[in-house]
């Protein structure tokens, strides 16, 4: 199974047995272990690319999902996020 298979298996609730998820669920665990990444560090890093997208595009908070996943020897941050609108004019943070 490659890497989009197994995130696009994880996300979607169509035809995915309870089982399945939760196998697919205990796999990311394990891969975040493997990836010596913290919960803390990933929260961190949830509020900073909201932070960042949050510049151009209005997003919506409660759907949101950040997880690693793994497919050989790669590791991939896998993000869904999900998008209100995109915005006019980009706010520019101060540097």
């Amino acid at each position: 199974m490659d890497l989009w298979q197994m995130v696009n298996r994880l996300f979607s609730r169509s035809g995915a047995r309870s089982k399945e998820i939760a196998r697919e669920r205990l796999r990311l665990i394990l891969v975040h272990d493997r990836a010596s990444v913290s919960p803390e560090l990933l929260e961190h890093l949830k509020r900073d690319l909201l932070q960042v997208i949050s510049r151009y595009m209005e997003v919506e908070e409660k759907g949101l999902e950040i997880a690693l996943a793994s497919q050989e020897e790669m590791v991939a941050l896998v993000a869904s996020i999900p998008i209100r609108r995109v915005r006019r004019a980009v706010k520019v943070a101060p540097v």
